[in-house]
């Protein structure tokens, strides 16, 4: 008997699992999507676009556009810094700086929003001085940003990281010792070779972003035409038995979920030589 049979499972054994894993993926993914997008076009496409071009859903769609777009700048700046410090200095707190920011991971973000009311809202910690000073932030546009980056905090910081540890600072410690400046050696050396990692990273936290619900549903207020994003219109929506227009704008996230998974296949591709030929390094001397 060959190698080859020895080492491969049975074809009972691998077909039942290949029908597992499609009839999983068919079950909880496709026939929603399937159903969703059915719903949406229920009463037609004059229908659809009424829906879609509607005044509150565009204005909710401004809304989780201007959050993502400040909130995920942001993130991506302080993921970059963050894992620069982790992966080339050894500091004390380091361990400590590494678990806070795993923190949004396990902590529910409706938890996070009546923390974020508890510490700013109008009888929060900070809200009477807030409020003395004409600045409001719960209910208004940023305690919606501010929920937005706790939620997206650690998605660009845990894809650097992990590649910036391995790839090590020989480069950058080589360019310093020609003469190189630092912002030369992060523009020519450090941002190269981390590019589609970053990217990478920036692509899961707009995800995140544009798709937040429980932290923002807190600090919202869920006034309509000022502080409803897309994912709180559907929901508004739908309360109001206006189930084709919430299928329609939940149709509308769900194509910005599909555009950014094939934006985010396509970085897997890009950045997958560069995992490989990590992995193919001597041991030590990544």
């Amino acid at each position: 008997m060959s190698a080859r049979r020895v080492c491969q499972d049975p074809p009972l054994l691998r077909w039942g699992l290949t029908l597992l894993a499609v009839g999983y993926l068919a079950l909880f993914i496709v026939l929603p999507l399937v159903t969703l997008f059915a719903n949406a076009l229920s009463k037609g496409w004059r229908a659809y676009w009424a829906a879609i071009l509607h005044p509150d859903t565009l204005d909710a769609v401004r809304l989780t556009l201007l959050a993502a777009g400040i909130a995920v700048p942001l993130n991506a700046l302080f993921g970059l810094a963050a894992a620069w410090a982790v992966a080339r200095f050894e500091f004390r707190g380091k361990n400590l700086l590494v678990t806070l920011m795993d923190l949004p991971l396990a902590v529910s973000p409706v938890v996070a929003g009546l923390i974020f009311i508890l510490v700013f809202g109008a009888h929060g910690w900070l809200g009477p001085w807030l409020a003395d000073r004409g600045w409001q932030i719960i209910f208004a546009l940023p305690g919606i940003v501010i929920a937005t980056l706790f939620v997206t905090l650690p998605y660009v910081a845990r894809e650097l990281i992990p590649l910036m540890q391995a790839q090590g600072s020989e480069e950058e410690e080589a360019a310093l010792v020609l003469g190189a400046g630092g912002w030369r050696i992060f523009f020519r050396i450090t941002l190269p070779n981390i590019q589609w990692s970053l990217l990478y990273g920036v692509v899961l936290c707009t995800a995140r972003a544009l798709g937040e619900f429980g932290a923002v549903s807190v600090v919202s207020g869920h006034i309509r035409g000022e502080t409803n994003t897309l994912p709180l219109h559907v929901e508004i929506l739908y309360n109001e038995y206006r189930f084709a227009a919430a299928f329609a704008v939940a149709s509308l996230l769900s194509a910005l979920a599909l555009v950014t998974l094939v934006v985010k296949r396509l970085l897997e591709w890009k950045r997958e030589p560069q995992y490989k030929a990590l992995a193919a390094q001597p041991f030590g001397e990544a």
